[in-house]
């Protein structure tokens, strides 16, 4: 029900935190972003609707097998300057599922937006009959402030997004840590392929929120025989060179 209504939250302000994002990083587009958020506050509870992921989780009785999912506590979130909204609606709703507290750490560009579409969620939850204070965010996130976050004792787990220093840092903390960082997303076009459909889908991932996604196309690797109809349908798709 918490989560529910922190996703509905997230759903109803899309566009404002998108808008607010751009107004205040500079990176992106508006129309991408909401995109982006929604993916994260109406596909992303929708998948997890109906999951179990706090008690007994499975049983195998031939195996004398039981798992459980144990809440970690406190997760620590660093999110990234380029997905300062749609990455938070993300961390706070699959922590809340598996129920866990959240200590958001913004990029230092994107205070503003991170923060807001936290209070969005945190007010949402506290309706929802969350405990106060179950989402947090750092309003001054300096380095010393995000280390200090990524190594107290109460942090049970770090998940950081961002570039290749945070991601590092969060691994060496001594916490258990997930990151993502920049990505080098190499496509191979193989010649079984509809060339036409590949490379429209190809500029399409490349330039969706002006290529900011960590799973945006970094490179195209294809076979020679190809490479005349690729740099066609590049070209007609008004792709760079």
């Amino acid at each position: 029900a918490i989560v529910e209504k922190m996703a509905a939250a997230a759903r109803a302000n899309a566009r404002r935190l998108a808008e607010m994002a751009v107004e205040e990083t500079s990176y992106g587009n508006a129309d991408d972003k909401v995109a982006k958020n929604l993916l994260c506050a109406d596909w992303l509870p929708r998948a997890m609707g109906g999951m179990k992921t706090v008690g007994v989780l499975r049983e195998i009785p031939e195996q004398k097998i039981v798992e459980y999912g144990v809440p970690v506590g406190v997760v620590a979130a660093i999110v990234p300057t380029t997905n300062p909204t749609s990455t938070v609606i993300y961390k706070v709703l699959i922590s809340l599922k598996a129920g866990n507290g959240i200590v958001i750490s913004p990029h230092p560009r994107a205070t503003k937006c991170t923060c807001e579409t936290a209070d969005l969620l945190y007010r949402a939850a506290l309706e929802a009959g969350a405990p106060e204070g179950i989402i947090q965010c750092l309003s001054n996130p300096t380095l010393e402030a995000t280390q200090a976050l990524m190594k107290h004792e109460r942090t049970g787990v770090i998940l950081s997004t961002g570039g290749q220093g945070i991601v590092r840092a969060a691994y060496s903390s001594g916490k258990p840590a997930f990151g993502v960082g920049p990505g080098n997303v190499a496509v191979l076009v193989e010649r079984s392929a509809d060339i036409a459909d590949a490379v429209a889908k190809i500029i399409q991932g490349k330039s969706f929120d002006y290529g900011t996604v960590c799973s945006s196309e970094q490179a195209l690797v294809a076979e020679e025989s190809l490479r005349d109809r690729i740099v066609s349908e590049l070209r007609a798709g008004r792709a760079y060179f």
